[in-house]
């Protein structure tokens, strides 16, 4: 079927003046320049200057959007991965977060040393909070979106499967999954290699 320029149906679509006056609009409107202005500034904060304080073991692999909190109280062990949009937050005051070697992240694993206590008043961002070290062993894998709370600890040989969310301890060559985590299976420690 053909149609011609008369037809009210066909789609109009801009002439080529109009398209460069419609990019060159775009190119000098401040609101864009500002929202790039923002994204520079929330990089700068939570990945750039944040790098300068964590304590890097040797070939550290970090995604560029990951995101720290509290970086001074921050340790990433030798050879760690980290994938994209994870988020590692220490606590404010006390909570500490110790990654050892070998460690591989998924993309958006979170683990945060520090929450907020919701039984004493309201609102609850107004409430103390209960900040406790997480320490993550060697050899641990994180799959995506896998969440750790205050206090944890994962041990050596570890995996922690897709969208768990980990409130307890994990014990050695232990796999969990759940919400909460629960040991669902061991690493066949046969498979791995010398130590």
């Amino acid at each position: 079927m053909v149609t011609d320029a008369s037809d009210p149906t066909r789609k109009n679509s801009p002439g080529p003046l109009r398209r460069l006056l419609r990019l060159v609009g775009s190119t000098v409107d401040p609101r864009a320049w500002l929202h790039l202005f923002r994204m520079v500034n929330y990089y700068n904060y939570t990945h750039v200057t944040p790098r300068r304080q964590i304590r890097f073991g040797a070939e550290p692999n970090v995604s560029p959007d990951v995101v720290f909190s509290n970086p001074s109280k921050i340790e990433i062990g030798d050879r760690v991965r980290i994938g994209s949009r994870s988020h590692i937050w220490a606590g404010l005051s006390h909570g500490h977060v110790k990654i050892g070697n070998d460690v591989l992240f998924g993309p958006e694993v979170m683990l945060t040393a520090a929450t907020y206590r919701f039984n004493e008043g309201s609102p609850v961002t107004e409430q103390a909070m209960r900040e406790a070290d997480v320490v993550i062993g060697n050899d641990v894998w994180l799959a995506t979106r896998a969440i750790v709370l205050p206090g944890v600890t994962i041990g050596d040989g570890a995996i922690v499967a897709a969208g768990a969310v980990v409130r307890n301890d994990v014990p050695p060559m232990s796999i969990v999954a759940g919400s909460p985590a629960k040991v669902i299976g061991k690493r066949d420690e046969t498979a791995l290699p010398p130590a």
